[in-house]
C-alpha cells in the first residue's frame, strides 16, 4: 500500500519527467519547423529602451541574433497545459493507473495554466510579428500600427498593457472570487491589505515581466527559471499543494528539455511566447502560495537583471553617464570579457543559492 506523502512525490514526479520527455521529444520537430520557415529576427535591435545606440550589444549579438530562430518558448507555452488537460481526461475516462495522476485542479491550478495560456499567447503574437517580414493577412496589416518598428514585434507600452490587463485579472479573482487579500510575512504573520491586493498583484506581475529581460544569452533564462520554480514546488509541496508543486515541476521539467537545445550554442531562442509565460505564471504561483515576499529572493537573477537596466536608464537620463558598460547587467560582463558560458554558469549558481535561501527563509516563517 503506497503511503499518501510516497504517491505525492510519485505524482510530482511523473508531471516533471512527463514534461521533459514530451518537450525532448518535440523539439527536434519544432526546431526542423522553425529552421525552415526561417523563423528568425530579420534585424537586430539598433536602440536601448531610452534611445541611444547599442554599440556593446550589437559587438557581440548582430550575427546569433538572425541565425538562429525564435519560438522555442512554445514547448514551455504549450507542453505544460497539454499534460494538465491530458492527465485530466485520463481520470475523467479513468483509465489505469494514470487516472490518479490528473494535477488540474479548480483551487491550485486552474489559474495558473490559464494565466500561461493567455501570457504565452501575447508572448507568441509578439514573436510571430518580429520574425515575419511583411504582413500580408490581413489581421496581420490590422495588427500593424501596434508593432514598434518595422520587424520588432508588439511595442512596449502595448505588451505592458496586455500584461497589465492579465494582471489585473488575475488580481481580481485572487481578491474576489478566492477572497485573498493578506500578505504572509515570514516569521511576522499576515498584514491585512484589503483592496490594495489588487494594486499590488499587479505591480508584482509588472515587475516580475520586467526581469523576463534576463534571457539575452544562450541557457541563461532557462537555468534560472528552471531553480525558481523549482523552488516554488518545493513550497507548494511543503504546504501540501500537491497539485500545484506537480504544475510547477512539470515546467521544470519542460525547461529543462528546452535548455537541452538552448545551452551554448544556442539552437532556438525562447523568445516572448516563453518568457511572458513564465514570467506571468510565476506570479500567479508566488500569490497561490502565498510567497510573494520571498519572490525576490528565489528571483535574485531576475532583480539583478532589471534593477540594472532601471539603474541605467535613470543613471542616464539624470546623471547623463552610464553605471555599467551595458545593460541588463549579463551584457556589462561580456564587455569586460567574461565568456558567455561564464556568466551564464555563474547566474545560475547564483539563482540555485538564492532559491534555497527563499525556500528556507518562506518555510521557516
Amino acid at each position: 500500500m503506497i503511503s499518501s506523502l510516497s504517491f505525492s512525490v510519485i505524482k510530482i514526479a511523473l508531471a516533471g519527467t512527463t514534461g521533459f520527455l514530451v518537450a525532448f521529444l518535440l523539439a527536434p520537430s519544432l526546431l526542423s519547423f522553425l529552421v525552415r520557415h526561417k523563423l528568425w529576427r530579420k534585424e537586430v535591435r539598433t536602440k536601448a529602451l531610452g534611445g541611444g545606440a547599442l554599440p556593446v550589444f550589437q559587438k557581440f549579438h548582430t550575427e546569433g541574433e538572425t541565425s538562429v530562430p525564435r519560438l522555442g518558448g512554445l514547448l514551455v507555452w504549450l507542453v505544460p497545459p497539454f499534460l494538465a488537460f491530458l492527465f485530466f481526461l485520463l481520470e475523467k475516462a479513468g483509465v489505469w493507473p494514470l487516472e490518479s495522476f490528473n494535477f488540474l485542479s479548480r483551487s491550485q491550478t486552474w489559474l495558473p495554466v490559464a494565466t500561461l495560456l493567455a501570457a504565452g499567447f501575447v508572448g507568441f503574437v509578439d514573436d510571430i510579428l518580429q520574425v515575419i517580414v511583411t504582413p500580408s493577412h490581413k489581421i496581420l496589416k490590422r495588427l500593424w500600427p501596434l508593432m514598434e518598428k518595422y520587424g520588432a514585434g508588439l511595442s512596449l507600452r502595448y505588451r505592458l498593457l496586455l500584461v497589465a490587463l492579465i494582471g489585473l485579472t488575475g488580481a481580481w479573482w485572487f481578491y474576489e472570487k478566492l477572497g485573498w487579500s493578506t500578505l504572509h510575512i515570514p516569521g511576522g504573520g499576515d498584514i491585512q491589505l484589503g483592496w490594495l491586493y489588487i494594486p499590488i498583484f499587479l505591480i508584482v506581475m509588472l515587475a516580475t515581466y520586467s526581469g523576463g529581460i534576463i534571457d539575452g544569452l544562450d541557457g541563461l533564462a532557462g537555468g534560472t527559471f528552471a531553480s525558481i520554480f523549482g523552488a516554488y514546488a518545493v513550497i507548494a509541496f511543503a504546504q501540501h499543494q500537491i497539485d500545484l508543486a506537480a504544475f510547477c515541476i512539470a515546467l521544470v521539467g519542460t525547461i529543462l528539455a528546452f535548455l537541452w537545445f538552448n545551452i551554448p550554442p544556442a539552437k532556438f531562442y525562447m523568445g516572448e511566447a516563453g518568457m511572458m509565460g513564465l514570467t506571468a505564471t510565476l506570479t500567479v504561483v508566488a500569490f497561490l502560495t502565498d510567497s510573494v515576499l520571498v519572490l525576490p529572493i528565489i528571483g535574485f537573477p531576475l532583480v539583478l537583471e532589471s534593477g540594472s537596466a532601471i539603474i541605467q536608464f535613470f543613471s542616464k537620463k539624470f546623471l547623463k553617464r552610464k553605471v555599467f558598460l551595458a545593460t541588463p547587467i549579463h551584457h556589462h560582463f561580456e564587455a569586460i570579457g567574461w565568456p558567455h558560458f561564464q556568466i551564464t554558469m555563474r547566474f545560475w549558481v547564483i539563482g540555485i543559492v538564492t532559491a534555497i535561501a527563499g525556500i528556507a527563509i518562506r518555510l521557516l516563517g
